[in-house]
């Protein structure tokens, strides 16, 4: 009886501790429970700034405004001066060209093509004032913007093609007592309309987004995280991380997913061995474009055709512009799956003036560097932008025309509606050479796909990848992939390993009972 007694005690005292252990587990917070914790709590400003005299006096100038700021912030206008989002260039390294300054001042796209001569109308999203061919604005302290980020109103809006200016008839008395942390709204009023308007560039950021649902972004939606965005692209002195991809060509100061999810953020063994080779965007954005369309393609070639004299336009169901007198043809599409590729964080630009070494294939703006021998990078969702825009066939550079100009006579292209005009002019501005020619070429950019983060229950699943037929890295294939690839050695060799694990498995169980039949038959006797 007391031998009982002893061995239930033991085993009383096991489940007790098995209980200890696994309710310790149960409850102890995972990453996720504590990223929910941190971004639960509301942020409260630390001071109200409407009680501050030096912004109670009547402003009649945003530069009154930035001058009232800088008596108490002092030296922040140095800070923003330094600032990329400021100086539109950074100092980067870009293989075969060595220490560069790369920016919208020097960098060509496939959307509006570049900024030098077209500064007045580009500077709708320059965090300064003034902005002139001569750029003045760089080098004005008076002319730093601190309202287009810290306006907590969601009144001030920049007037178009006024060179940063907002309008004249904003209260700024008001705006500048309700200055605070940058918003969503602050961010978006520029990154939404990249490229000439609503989600026309990245595809993956959309007006939408200033008020939106998990199922769009499960990060921004108001019934989810509610998370800004200046919660992932922290700032120290104004220098803000996260670097767009079209004008950086160093891995450094990228934002990335594993800083607040870590590298191991799933349940499942088998899901963290995939972050080693797979973005986590590959898996969490199966689609982007949800609410309105991107601009997949965009064709110069048209632009410039007039209807009675005038320029027209013509838009598809949606609203779409599909064609522009100023801007030519262009496409659109929504819901989009994503193209992939391998990205380890480095890039190489095309920069005004550079060679093109063959004009008989789609020139690449933005190479985006990786392969799967490299350790450094993993597969990416990218939207590819594809354009043709104008280039000389004799210089064999790309040709940045004259855009903008406040009256007709001036060369540019959205008010005389000539090419050749448009492109003396632009490169005149450019200090490029022109031989007078205009062709157009094929062009490519690569725009990798970061917000629009689906639930959980909308994550793509297995089958996406791993299947024979419409694979989505049916494009990838530097590696062997199971389920989608085919090799007569690996399905050989793997029938041959189970049927040797097979016969081992028989031969080794044949063995014990020989063993086993012969021991018991030797202990008979």
């Amino acid at each position: 009886m007391r031998k009982i007694v002893v061995i239930l005690a033991f085993i009383g005292l096991l489940i007790i501790i098995a209980i200890g252990f696994f309710s310790q587990r149960d409850y102890e917070p995972t990453t996720l429970m504590k990223l929910k914790e941190k971004y639960s709590k509301k942020y409260f400003p630390s001071v109200d700034h409407s009680k501050f005299t030096s912004l109670q006096q009547k402003f009649s100038s945003p530069q009154q405004v930035t001058a009232a700021c800088i008596s108490c912030h002092n030296k922040r206008h140095q800070e923003v001066m330094q600032s990329n989002h400021w100086n539109w260039e950074r100092e980067e390294y870009i293989e075969g060209k060595g220490i560069v300054y790369l920016g919208k001042r020097n960098a060509i796209n496939n959307f509006c093509i570049g900024t030098q001569g077209n500064e007045e109308s580009c500077a709708k999203c320059h965090i300064g004032y003034g902005m002139t061919s001569k750029g003045k604005s760089f080098t004005d302290s008076t002319n730093v913007d601190c309202l287009v980020c810290h306006d907590n109103t969601e009144t001030y809006v920049k007037e178009s093609e006024k060179g940063g200016m907002p309008l004249a008839t904003l209260n700024f008395n008001e705006i500048a007592q309700s200055v605070g942390k940058p918003k969503l709204s602050n961010c978006g009023v520029c990154h939404f309309y990249g490229g000439g308007g609503n989600n026309v560039k990245h595809g993956d950021l959309d007006e939408a987004m200033f008020e939106t649902t998990r199922d769009v972004d499960v990060h921004m939606g108001t019934d989810g995280a509610k998370l800004q965005c200046v919660d992932c692209h922290t700032t120290e002195k104004h220098n803000i991380s996260g670097k767009v991809y079209s004008l950086s060509s160093m891995n450094m100061d990228r934002n990335t997913c594993e800083q607040c999810h870590t590298a191991t953020p799933h349940e499942e063994n088998i899901l963290n061995e995939h972050t080693i080779k797979v973005a986590c965007q590959s898996c969490h954005i199966p689609i982007y474009a949800k609410v309105n369309s991107t601009k997949m393609s965009w064709d110069w070639s048209t632009a410039g055709k007039l209807r009675n004299g005038e320029p027209y336009e013509e838009n598809d169901s949606l609203g779409n512009h599909t064609y522009l007198s100023i801007k030519g043809d262009f496409t659109w599409d929504r819901n989009v799956v994503p193209d992939y590729i391998w990205f380890n964080g480095t890039a190489s630009h095309y920069l005004e003036g550079d060679l093109i070494s063959d004009t008989t294939r789609p020139l690449v703006l933005n190479q985006l560097h990786g392969s799967y021998a490299d350790d450094d990078s993993k597969i990416y969702p990218v939207k590819i932008h594809k354009a043709k825009q104008p280039y000389d066939p004799v210089n064999k550079i790309l040709i940045k025309p004259k855009l903008y100009a406040d009256k007709k006579g001036e060369g540019a292209l959205w008010i005389d509606f000539d090419w050749h005009s448009a492109a003396v002019e632009g490169m005149k501005e450019a200090n490029l050479p022109f031989s007078g020619q205009i062709a157009f070429i094929n062009t490519e950019m690569y725009w990798p796909v970061n917000h629009m983060v689906s639930v959980k229950e909308n994550t793509l699943d297995c089958n996406g990848c791993h299947t024979r037929e419409n694979s989505r890295l049916a494009g990838l294939n530097d590696f062997y992939m199971p389920g989608r690839d085919y090799s007569n050695i690996v399905e050989v060799g793997g029938v041959w390993m189970l049927i040797l694990t097979l016969l081992g498995v028989l031969a080794h169980a044949s063995v014990r009972i020989f063993v086993a039949v012969k021991s018991k038959k030797e202990g008979k006797r």
